[in-house]
């Protein structure tokens, strides 16, 4: 790709960019939310059209008017949020667009051999997947599978993938790495667009890295390795601090700063809980909790050992079976979710799009969502829109949200910054408990590190502090104590400073000496695969 700018009015998502993607190679494409990596490679796959620059394919220039001439050329899209059909099976969905008839255009759908075409390409990609499962049964690692099997069946050479990793667990994340490279073993060549710097240091063979639109000139970066056969491409050598640095123009820390804490009061206690999911199924299988004002515990487990279940219990927002909980010694029990955050409970839901934010509403509304009828802004008959934009611009200020401003639909914000607008939200008031869920997911690092000062500086201001997160260094950087959670139990609470191997067998069921060993943590882990 040369030159490649795109604008949308006044706003240049891409301002002359070059990169260069070679043959059997993993090239990472790195930067902040909202720094026009997709609006790059979606331009690529057709769903754009560039105002300037060329896009040439084994040196042939080809313009791409949709994504039917994309895969045409032999291109790819695993985009972030999938395509698929939730009621749809494997195969069909594989098959969408693509569909092998029998008796010309109006024949009959080849059902056959769709289904023996998904088998044929996951065995030669070692990617299994059930053709006739119904894709809304699937987790979600097996339909991010689903979505790079369909693309692979298309014989594309280049396979773009849009923050990958965003909604799959460690486990599926270091799988779907191994599967990456073993892709670009195959020759296929993999465009890996991400702002997490493990896994780019982990897979990747080049890494371009953009910055507000443009593409960061490595001449500019003398201390950064480079790979020398590209201009503007960094080695994976580059250390994950100069990486950081690069995405955002400043030094970034990495490590999350905090003194020791200071735990008061019993803020959070919970006896004997249970929950079921959606299903009917236990889900929260009679714990104890407690959380401390002053204190961040956290929660680490696999998603999907309870978590969700126990947060949704706690917020109102799911009932109980059995068990107590009490917020400084009264019963949350039957309170609804509106009255357990005018009790001073803040809340960073696991899912902003889908829980945080109303993304038709503006940033200045969105930052009023559990306050708008009560003053300054507004009552049970009417709002105050003076109090709420003046408000908003504080709070946009303050918490460093990326807007050109708070009347804005918080749509047009990156997800880092919609999850800043969550953030600034629930800790602009005054809070007994604080409640954060998956509270960097999908967030680059200059937002991650802006997120964990602020839950570090909400526990110093004596507030307690629930962290609940599947990233381990994640919990274990934040957190003053750390609860292990396992099949909707907690198996143990642990220092932070516990090794990492011994919390990640705990988060694999082994619970003595002799579980503890490697066949018998894999069992765990095999187990666990089984249930979901």
């Amino acid at each position: 790709m040369r030159g490649i700018t795109k604008r949308f009015g006044d706003l240049v998502a891409n301002d002359h960019i070059d990169i260069t993607v070679e043959p059997g190679e993993v090239h990472a494409l790195l930067g902040e939310n909202g720094a026009g990596k997709s609006t790059l490679m979606n331009q690529l796959y057709g769903l754009l059209q560039p105002d300037e620059g060329e896009i040439l394919v084994d040196g042939e220039a080809k313009v791409f008017r949709s994504p039917r001439d994309a895969i045409a050329a032999g291109i790819g899209m695993v985009h972030q949020h999938f395509m698929l059909v939730p009621v749809f099976t494997v195969a069909e969905n594989i098959a969408l667009g693509a569909e092998d008839v029998r008796g010309g255009p109006l024949g009959i759908l080849d059902r056959r051999r769709n289904r023996r075409d998904v088998l044929e390409t996951s065995r030669k990609y070692g990617l299994p997947i059930d053709p006739d499962a119904l894709v809304e049964n699937l987790p979600v690692g097996a339909q991010q599978r689903v979505e790079i099997v369909k693309a692979l069946t298309r014989e594309v050479d280049l396979l773009i993938l849009d923050e990958p990793t965003a909604v799959l667990t460690p486990q599926e994340t270091d799988e779907l790495l191994g599967v990456m490279r073993s892709l670009a073993e195959t020759g296929k060549s993999i465009v890996f667009i991400t702002h997490k710097l493990r896994e780019v240091k982990a897979v990747a063979d080049r890494i371009t890295v953009i910055r507000r639109g443009r593409t960061v000139a490595p001449s500019n970066h003398p201390a950064a390795a480079l790979d020398r056969t590209e201009g503007s491409a960094f080695s994976p050598d580059t250390s994950e601090d100069e990486l950081a640095a690069l995405m955002v123009g400043r030094d970034v820390n990495l490590e999350v700063t905090k003194t020791p804490s200071e735990p008061g009061r019993e803020v959070l206690k919970i006896s004997g809980l249970v929950v079921d999911d959606d299903r009917g199924v236990r889900a929260v299988d009679g714990i104890d909790l407690t959380v401390r004002a002053g204190e961040v515990l956290g929660v680490a487990g696999v998603q999907g050992n309870g978590q969700t279940e126990l947060v949704e219990a706690i917020m109102g927002l799911r009932g109980i079976r059995a068990g107590a909980m009490e917020l400084d010694n009264e019963s949350l029990a039957g309170m609804g979710t509106k009255k357990i955050l005018s009790a001073g409970v803040g809340y960073i839901p696991e899912d902003r799009s889908l829980d945080g934010v109303v993304k038709e509403f503006s940033v200045a509304e969105n930052l009023v969502l559990d306050m708008y009828d009560r003053p300054p802004f507004g009552n049970a008959f009417k709002l105050n829109p003076k109090a709420i934009n003046e408000s908003a611009r504080e709070r946009v200020t303050q918490f460093d949200i990326r807007t050109s401003s708070a009347e804005h639909a918080v749509s047009t914000l990156s997800g880092g910054n919609q999850q800043k607008v969550v953030v600034a939200r629930e800790m602009s008031r005054p809070l007994r408990l604080m409640i954060a869920s998956q509270p960097t997911r999908g967030v680059d690092v200059g937002s991650i590190e802006f997120i964990h000062n602020q839950i570090i500086h909400e526990r110093d201001s004596g507030t307690a502090v629930l962290v609940v997160s599947s990233e381990l260094e994640e919990v274990c950087g934040l957190a003053d104590r750390v609860a292990v959670m396992y099949r909707g139990r907690i198996l143990a609470v642990v220092s932070p400073d516990t090794p990492r191997e011994e919390i990640g067998l705990l988060m694999a069921g082994a619970t003595s000496p002799a579980q503890a060993s490697p066949d018998a943590a894999q069992e765990a882990a095999a187990q666990e695969e089984e249930s979901e």
